[in-house]
This record gives structure tokens, C-alpha cells and sequence, in this order.
């Protein structure tokens, strides 16, 4: 019989969670989890991680399994996630995936490019430079080094710009040109699924989300952690407007509405990013469950197990 991997797609706040927990225990089986920003144990009220209850209601992987101070990067997961998910589907048919980092996603239904080891040094100029001269210069560096990459990649994302100009220069050889080869095969048959909704309604929930957040103790979450401020795992939403907060930079009422902002913002991009795969099957976010169990199962989708 077939292994099926179901990956839970979407944008922030659109309820991926609740969905992987029912079809969890609809399936009888275990989650993973592809949100790179859950898996820091310090990181939980920011990153929206599963409360107690809901990790009680179905056995999860990759949350706060690392700290913030860890070396934990992309291609190190997908090796730990393909390692669990052989263990796993030594006593399970269906297993659940659910996140809304697309990098991490894809390096577990499709393959992580493999690229050559760079010296440490270049990764430390760039950063460097980054903070001296600012992401436009890096950019227009890479537009000349790499122009396929320059199209391709987020660009606005300065942690994606170093990673491809020190593949670059490293080696000589342009970042995409690595892409898209010796990937291993996957022993297991991925099926998508993604939540979505209006524009509107995916922004309201997203201002409803940061409202709790703030209610349930983001502030003194982010102030335990100002001290470690320049952790590449604390340069995310939630937590880097906070910080502009501690720092006097600005006043808390606007902080918290950058959180919103820049939110809404990833949520765009989480969208486009999701929205290249064609295999998806789309829902809207309030779909029944029964609805999309009917349409899984009626695909020859393996029965629930005993």
C-alpha cells in the first residue's frame, strides 16, 4: 500500500492547526511540523505553536524541539523530517504535514537542493554589509552575479539574498545553477491540501490573532529575549517590531501595528509561494471537514486506520 504524506498548506492565521489535528485523529496517525518558526522552544506565544491542549490531541514533531541559539537550518530539517517520516510510516499509512513555511514544505514533498560547503567568512561579510550599506546593494549584487536567482527567489528577504551571493561567490558558479538536481526520490506520495479565503478575511483573523497574542503575553515573551535580539531566529514578525518597542524606537500602539502589517504582508507571500503548486486542492477555510475527508478518501485515499 501506498504512503501518503498530507500537507497542510495556507496562509498565517487561516487554521491549518485545527485542520491537521482533526484529520490526525480522523486518520489515526501523527503530525509534523514545517513551520520553521515553531521550532524554537522560546519562541510560542509569537509563533502562534499549538497550545498543551491541542498538542495533547495528537502527537506532534518539530516543535520547540531546538532553541533560538541552535545552528538549524533547511537542509538540516529535511533530513531530520525524511529520517522520522521512514520511522513513521513503518506503523502509520497517512501522516500529516502542516506549515506555512513554503521552503521548509518543499524540501519535504520535493527535495532540498544540495549545494557545495562556502566558507563561513563570506557569509559573515555579507552580514556585514548588509548592515552597513543596507539589502538593495546585496541585491543589485546578485542581479549581476546571478540574474535567474534574482528573479526567482524572495528578494526581499535578506537571510534568501546572503544565501544565494555566498553560494555565488563561493563557488564561482552562479546559485541557480544548483537547483533542481540530485534530488532523492521520495518513498511516500504527497497529496496538498490548501486553506484560503478573501483577501479580507484572511486579514481579519490575522488582526484577531496578533489581538490574542498580545492578550496571552507576546510582550514579556519578547522582552525575555532583547538580549538575543540579533539571533538570526528572532529576525521575524512579532518579534523584531517589539524589539523597535524595548529599544524606544517606537511607541507600543505602533508596534503592535507593524506586527499587523507585516503580517499581512508574509501572509501575501506565503500565498504566492503556495500558490506554484499546481497539485494543490484548494478549500476555503471554513469547508467542512467531512467535505474534504469525502474528497480524500473517494481519491483511493487510505481508510482510517484501527
Amino acid at each position: 500500500m501506498t504512503n501518503h504524506l498530507i500537507s497542510i498548506i495556507g496562509p498565517t492565521a487561516i487554521g491549518k492547526t485545527s485542520l491537521s489535528i482533526k484529520l490526525a485523529q480522523h486518520f489515526n496517525t501523527e503530525i509534523i511540523s514545517a513551520d520553521s518558526r515553531q521550532f524554537y522552544k522560546e519562541m510560542q506565544i509569537g509563533t502562534a505553536a499549538p497550545t498543551l491542549t491541542e498538542l495533547a490531541s495528537a502527537k506532534h514533531h518539530f516543535i520547540h524541539h531546538k532553541s533560538i541559539e541552535d545552528n538549524y537550518n533547511v537542509g538540516t530539517f529535511e533530513k531530520d523530517a525524511i529520517h522520522l517520516l521512514n520511522n513513521l510510516f513503518q506503523k502509520h499509512t497517512v501522516v500529516i504535514m502542516v506549515g506555512g513555511s513554503g521552503l521548509y514544505v518543499d524540501a519535504v514533498t520535493k527535495g532540498f537542493d544540495y549545494f557545495p560547503e562556502v566558507d563561513s567568512s563570506i557569509r559573515t561579510q555579507l552580514n556585514k554589509q548588509l548592515e552597513e550599506e543596507g539589502l538593495e546593494v546585496l541585491q543589485l549584487e546578485l542581479k549581476k552575479l546571478d540574474s535567474k536567482a534574482f528573479q526567482s527567489i524572495a528578494i526581499d528577504n535578506p537571510h534568501r539574498v546572503i544565501r544565494a551571493l555566498e553560494i555565488c561567490i563561493g563557488t564561482n558558479q552562479p546559485y541557480s545553477s544548483f537547483l533542481n538536481k540530485n534530488k532523492e526520490q521520495r518513498n511516500f506520495k504527497t497529496i496538498t491540501i490548501g486553506l484560503t479565503a478573501d483577501r479580507d478575511i484572511i486579514y481579519d483573523r490575522i488582526n484577531t490573532r496578533v489581538d490574542i497574542m498580545i492578550k496571552e503575553g507576546l510582550l514579556d515573551e519578547v522582552k525575555s529575549l532583547v538580549s538575543k535580539q540579533n539571533l538570526n531566529a528572532l529576525n521575524t514578525v512579532g518579534y523584531k517590531e517589539l524589539f523597535n518597542y524595548y529599544n524606544d524606537h517606537w511607541t507600543l500602539d505602533f508596534a503592535i501595528s507593524e506586527i499587523k502589517k507585516n503580517t499581512r504582508r508574509f501572509a501575501k507571500r506565503q500565498l504566492t509561494w503556495f500558490k506554484k503548486n499546481k497539485d494543490t486542492f484548494w478549500y476555503q477555510y471554513d469547508t467542512a471537514f467531512s467535505k474534504i475527508v469525502e474528497d480524500l478518501e473517494k481519491n483511493n485515499f487510505p481508510k482510517k486506520e484501527s
